[in-house]
């Protein structure tokens, strides 16, 4: 396989935690999926995980080098957690047919988050 892109983010949980209080379930429901949401709020501290999944996204736009946009959208995009704990990226929507067309087979992720920043690392690799 080849690097096609690489992208990370760094997020302020209290940047995250803001928006949630302010816009609530608008804000929610734009950048993330039902099922992020039910395990979001499952959590002590939901906005540091909330704040995870938001810079990974970000970082997927970078590796993907589009920005979020008609190519990418906020919800094409679900971090899920595989049975080991691993983070996991399920695409969907325009997302997964640009990563087709570009020869995307895979995208690697890594989230981290302390208490005041959440942190994450994607790489886009090729068939």
């Amino acid at each position: 396989m080849r690097i096609i892109g690489i992208g990370i983010d760094v997020v302020e949980v209290e940047r995250i935690g803001s928006s949630m209080a302010e816009f609530g379930e608008r804000f929610a429901t734009r950048i993330f999926t039902p099922a992020e949401r039910a395990y979001c709020d499952a959590q002590r501290r939901p906005e540091i995980h909330y704040a995870a999944r938001f810079a990974a996204k970000e970082a997927v736009a970078k590796a993907f080098g589009t920005g979020i946009g008609k190519e990418l959208g906020w919800l094409d995009m679900e971090i899920v957690r595989r049975e080991s704990g691993e983070p996991a990226l399920v695409l969907s929507g325009a997302g997964k047919a640009y990563a087709e067309a570009k020869g995307i087979g895979e995208i690697k992720i890594s989230l981290s988050h302390a208490q005041h920043y959440a942190a994450a690392n994607a790489v886009a690799l090729g068939v």
